[in-house]
């Protein structure tokens, strides 16, 4: 590592540690174009992949085809950050990756790229294999705890700890959501006794939680809302909207466009202890419109009636504006029109990050260098989620990963030929 020599003449040897896609990929860049390197893989899992193969049960969104004007801005405030690496190991290229282990992909209508059969376990099990073949070992069961004090790696093992010396180090250790599965951010109180910068890791693509009436709760926890269009404010002002759906849960809302808007809602509670999100129940319909039908005399039908014969509004979607507008609302149609076409829902926080699909914060990018190795820690390489960025689902938490990765398997490389160079004896 970095105040080690290299363990034999002409050879090296790299630590990764996390089985996840970053790592894994990392692993491949280092076994296929690296010459006279040692490649060991460290998971504290009792296998690879185990985040990986869960998130593709429901269909294995692998990246995304946009263009890449589309697709940088979609990691927000790191755009800047992430499109070197994403530039070198874009989708097209991950899809290319893709086929040559012998699983085709399809475009889906959405955009969003999938393996044919829809599984990660086909693509995982392809992609071991080929590590295996190229001299990746892999160590599972085997957490890793810090260095000791003559930078050698401590690692726990179910025969229990045991230390191991490596020439460079790659960190692919995940965020802090599901942690059941091996990303629980134990990593990061390590790097910070290295004096290695960390955010705070937050809940990223996660529901929040909403003080619901026991009767609302009771009657509509799991059912979907849909279609809606739902807006948040931006921090710099105006409104970001988004259509599509969401299901009620006993204790919020969750779904894929509540993980859309997520870091606006979460941003918002962390700085003013609140957050509003607006909710358009009829995004087909203009104000007009609605204002028209409800000012149809309902004689006497209850409003929900009225509500269903004139508008279609019913169901979950008449609970929540039952739930969430106020008498006054009621009592005026075209105060009631604007809440049907701006319902304000009052999230309280989000879900536990343990709850989430990813997380936000980690390590700095200010803390590392161009090819991601630490500052602090000469040697040392970070990449995957554990690096401080969010993006929504669609591919592109995945598509990063990879990218960060192939880039930190391609930043060991160079800084061990350049290693090697320097201690070349002069001549």
């Amino acid at each position: 590592m970095h105040n080690l020599p290299f363990l034999s003449p002409g050879r090296a040897r790299v630590a990764v540690i996390g089985a996840g896609p970053a790592g894994l990929m990392a692993a491949e860049v280092l076994a296929q174009q690296g010459a006279n390197i040692d490649v060991d893989v460290y998971d504290a899992m009792p296998s690879a992949g185990r985040k990986f193969l869960l998130a593709g049960v429901g269909g294995m969104n692998i990246t995304h085809s946009e263009p890449q004007p589309d697709f940088l801005p979609r990691y927000g405030d790191r755009r800047e950050q992430l499109a070197p690496f994403i530039r070198r190991f874009d989708s097209e290229r991950l899809r290319a990756w893709i086929h040559a282990l012998g699983i085709d992909t399809f475009v889906g209508s959405s955009g969003r790229v999938f393996p044919l059969e829809m599984k990660a376990a086909p693509l995982l099990r392809a992609w071991l294999h080929r590590l295996r073949e190229s001299g990746v070992r892999f160590h599972m069961r085997h957490r890793w705890l810090g260095w000791n004090e003559d930078g050698s790696l401590r690692l726990s093992t179910p025969a229990g700890e045991i230390s191991a010396q490596a020439d460079a180090v790659v960190l692919a250790l995940g965020g802090g959501s599901w942690p059941r599965l091996g990303s629980d951010g134990a990593w990061a109180p390590l790097l910070q006794q290295k004096q290695v910068e960390v955010a705070p890791l937050q809940p990223a693509n996660c529901g929040f939680d909403l003080a619901w009436s026991e009767h609302f709760r009771t009657r509509f926890a799991g059912a979907p809302v849909k279609p809606v269009v739902a807006s948040v404010a931006r921090p710099n002002g105006g409104m970001l909207n988004r259509r599509g759906e969401f299901i009620v849960t006993a204790h919020g809302i969750e779904g894929s466009l509540v993980y859309a808007l997520s870091a606006s809602l979460r941003d918002a509670l962390a700085a003013n202890g609140q957050a509003h999100l607006y909710l358009d129940l009829l995004p087909d319909w203009t104000l007009e419109k609605v204002q028209a039908e409800l000012a149809h005399p309902r004689g006497a039908r209850s409003m929900s009636s009225h509500l269903q014969s004139r508008l279609h509004l019913k169901g979950v979607k008449a609970g929540l504006l039952r739930e969430c507008a106020s008498k006054e609302d009621f009592a005026d149609a075209a105060r009631l029109a604007r809440a049907i076409k701006a319902l304000p829902l009052a999230p309280t926080r989000p879900r536990p990050i343990a709850e989430a699909i990813s997380s936000a914060g980690g390590v700095s990018f200010e803390a590392l260098d161009d090819a991601l190795m630490l500052r602090a820690l000469p040697g040392v390489f970070c990449a995957g989620e554990m690096l401080d960025w969010e993006a929504p689902t669609g591919g592109y938490l995945l598509t990063a990963c990879f990218a960060t990765g192939h880039a930190a398997g391609a930043g060991v490389l160079h800084w061990l030929s350049t290693q090697a160079q320097q201690e070349e004896p002069q001549t």
